[in-house]
């Protein structure tokens, strides 16, 4: 197993963000998500306590996100994401298959994907809308989040609130075992807590790596809390629920 992931690191090293070559695919996907994956393994191997005098990079090196690959690998990310590059396809399997070799491969896409929802605020005047219009700007949000972020549509809205469904999508095309969606999982929640003011709790019903004929993230249950930033509190539109 180290040996394979070992492949995998030097692989990711040598890959670059760079124009391809004609009759290659283009570069589509935001170098923000590579940066913002590895960064969420070097959190997660950092260990909780650490010597003043202590070197992780010596004392830790079987903990990947704080090799030295990892480190250059963060710095060059960083600094494709300031200036707004991208990365191809292959180089994003290439990540994906670097983290599903990790026990905790399903908590790194989440917190990744959770990341990358974005930290913009909703407009202030949405709590007097239509307990119904905080799901439609989350389902905008998230498909123009999405395509900016990945360079193309990922999956559409079926009928309902809000039920984001995918076929042969891009994620389990990169990850057939499915720990990849759980990167959508979390991006979905996030989203839904900020317009709908409540703590949605998104799952992840069906999925194509457990030979349904779809992936599909809706809401399960949410929860009324306060909107702490406009001072609001959400109740249901009368005669909902």
């Amino acid at each position: 197993m180290r040996g394979e992931i070992a492949c995998y690191v030097q692989d990711l090293e040598y890959s670059r963000v760079t124009e391809p070559a004609a009759g290659e695919l283009p570069l589509r996907i935001s170098a923000l998500v590579a940066l913002t994956l590895l960064e969420v393994i070097r959190c997660q191997d950092a260990p909780t306590e650490v010597l003043e005098s202590e070197n992780p990079s010596h004392t830790m090196p079987r903990r990947l996100g704080l090799s030295g690959v990892i480190d250059r690998q963060i710095r060059r990310y960083h600094e494709e994401a300031d200036s707004g590059g991208r990365i191809s396809d292959d180089e994003f399997r290439d990540l994906v298959r670097l983290v599903v070799r990790r026990s905790d491969s399903d908590d790194v896409f989440y917190q990744a994907g959770s990341i990358l929802a974005g930290d913009d605020r909703p407009p202030g005047w949405r709590g007097g809308l239509p307990r119904s219009w905080g799901f439609s700007l989350a389902r905008r949000r998230v498909r123009k989040r999405l395509v900016r972020l990945f360079g193309r549509r990922v999956g559409g809205f079926a009928a309902g609130p809000f039920m984001l469904e995918a076929r042969t999508h891009l994620f389990v095309n990169a990850d057939p075992g499915g720990a990849a969606c759980h990167f959508l999982t979390g991006f979905c929640q996030v989203v839904l807590q900020r317009y709908r003011g409540r703590r949605a709790t998104v799952v992840h019903s069906l999925c194509e790596s457990r030979q349904d004929a779809l992936c599909r993230w809706t809401v399960f249950a949410e929860e009324r809390v306060p909107d702490e930033a406009h001072r609001l509190i959400f109740n249901p539109e009368p005669g909902t629920g």
